[in-house]
């Protein structure tokens, strides 16, 4: 495959963890101007290599050159020294300080800082990537979307040529995804390289000049994007044969598509089941911490056979309003019914009894590390496996063995769940919600950060509850997730909905206007 001149090359990178070889003799280039986009299934090696590249881990073999001159790259100080930057989903600035205060900070030795020069320089590199922020203003007056452009900023302070870019949509609006975008257009123009880390395979396709593949910490495919589709990348990535010819949709693999930024399609909703009695009923449901409503008098019905979505900004009252339906947080007034029984009073196992289901965004805090998968898999529902004071060991092995064969998890009854993926740790928490037949899920971010595999199979279990008749609330940051499961997306702005929308309606344009919290535009 013919390529521009490597601009920065990784070479033949081994690293292992014990008996786990997480990169086997990876070699990946980026040339200047040019957008790499990587991909790969949990685990594949992705995070890994590009830790090797910043500083954060150090390979067992291979070597990194830039221009051609060998780099020694013991820590982020040296990647930064080199021309490497790194912006993550979790950004590391400081809300108290301001915008100039924060990137010199990245950069601040021994001496006096000269925040005059330091502010001139933050300008130049905002005006080198088109961003209009105020130097002076404070982070925590800043959105998800401006602080992620601050992040970038930090990177050019420290005259980055390539800059690495994990996950960097993942809690964006759309219009903030469309602000991002622009801004790696500008610094391709620049000649600046771009390692692109996402999930999100339709983002891949719109950003990225070529596309490299991992698969169990192997290159295993490497593609100019304009030449490939959707389809034979995600096949790639799970090592199947290509399911559409080269050039197809997303459709090919089961991933979620709009046919148009105005046209959502609506999902195929198969044979669901609509019952009398509502799955969920919110009546003015309210959190209040230090005199502030966390969640605001949010009312809001589930039907059985129907998936509610709430969408919105990370930090608007999602979380806390999952701890409020789940038990694990106390309502400060309102109401909340499951399948008609009145549950605002309960603790976790009344509601789990009057049939709530719940797969919470914690995955590793909804689980006991140091029990294996059976004693995970039965957490919910010890006392059905209790027989004369004794626990049935047997039926919980036997039980354990089913779930296991039916939600395809990669792990005996008896390993540690500890040891497990996130994905298969996913699907341990999915079955032991399924099993109890719930009559109505609460899921929140149920496939975030999980392979394109894993996805489509959580949502495959999902849609199955939907069309056996039980309510779902669905609670993500993933617009496309929300079009291919709902039928319906309420947005939630600072703790309370502002607007609902059908899936029909819920363009990304409509979603990420009410997500800034707007009123429904017409």
């Amino acid at each position: 495959m013919s390529r521009p001149h490597a601009l920065l090359e990784l070479n033949g990178v081994t690293k292992r963890f014990g008996d786990l070889t997480a990169n086997d003799s990876v070699s990946v280039s980026v040339a200047a101007g040019e957008v790499v986009a990587l991909l790969g299934e949990n685990g594949a090696g992705k995070s890994t290599l590009m830790k090797i590249l910043y500083g954060l881990v150090r390979p067992d073999a291979g070597g990194i050159s830039m221009n051609g001159q060998p780099l020694h790259i013991g820590s982020p100080r040296d990647a930064m020294s080199a021309g490497i930057g790194m912006v993550t989903q979790e950004f590391s600035l400081v809300e108290t300080m301001t915008v100039t205060e924060n990137v010199a900070l990245s950069a601040v030795g021994l001496g006096i800082v000269d925040t005059r020069a330091a502010r001139q320089r933050v300008t130049a590199a905002m005006e080198r990537i088109g961003v209009d922020i105020e130097p002076d203003r404070l982070v925590s007056t800043l959105s998800l979307g401006e602080r992620q452009r601050v992040e970038i900023v930090k990177a050019l302070f420290h005259d980055c040529r390539v800059l690495i870019l994990d996950e960097p949509t993942a809690v964006l609006t759309p219009q903030d995804v469309r602000a991002l975008f622009a801004t790696i257009d500008r610094l391709r123009q620049t000649g600046l390289g771009v390692l692109f880390v996402s999930h999100k395979l339709r983002e891949v396709a719109e950003i990225s000049d070529r596309v490299v593949v991992l698969r169990r910490g192997q290159l295993v495919g490497e593609r100019v994007t304009s030449e490939v589709g959707v389809g034979e990348l995600a096949a790639l990535m799970m090592g199947v044969k290509a399911a559409a010819p080269v050039g197809d949709t997303a459709a090919a693999v089961g991933l979620p598509t709009e046919a148009s930024p105005d046209a959502p399609a609506a999902p195929d909703r198969g044979e669901s089941t609509t019952a009398q009695t509502p799955a969920l009923v919110l009546t003015e449901l309210t959190l209040e911490r230090h005199g502030r409503s966390i969640v605001d008098a949010v009312t809001l019905t589930v039907q059985r056979g129907e998936v509610v979505g709430i969408a919105g900004i990370t930090g608007n009252g999602q979380t806390e309003l999952m701890e409020l339906l789940c038990g694990t947080e106390q309502t400060t007034s309102g109401r909340m019914e499951v399948d008609g029984v009145d549950v605002t009073r309960s603790d976790v196992a009344g509601r789990l009894a009057a049939g709530l289901g719940r797969l919470t965004e914690d995955r590793r805090g909804s689980v006991v590390p140091q029990l294996s998968v059976e004693e995970n898999l039965v957490l919910e529902d010890l006392p059905t496996y209790v027989r004369r004071g004794l626990v049935d060991r047997t039926a919980i092995r036997a039980h354990a063995e089913r779930l296991i064969a039916r939600f395809d998890i990669v792990a005996t009854p008896a390993a540690a769940v500890s040891t497990l993926s996130g994905g298969n740790m996913q699907k341990v928490l999915l079955a032991r919600a399924l099993a109890r037949r719930p009559r109505l899920l609460v899921a929140a971010q149920p496939t975030r950060g999980l392979d394109i595999g894993a996805y489509q199979f959580v949502h495959s279990q999902l849609k199955e509850l939907r069309d056996s008749g039980a309510g779902l609330l669905l609670i993500s940051e993933d617009l496309d997730e929300m079009r291919a499961l709902c039928d319906r997306i309420a947005v939630l702005f600072r703790g309370r909905i502002v607007g609902t929308l059908t899936v029909e309606e819920a363009t990304s344009e409509r979603l990420g206007v009410m997500m800034t919290g707007e009123a429904v535009p017409a």
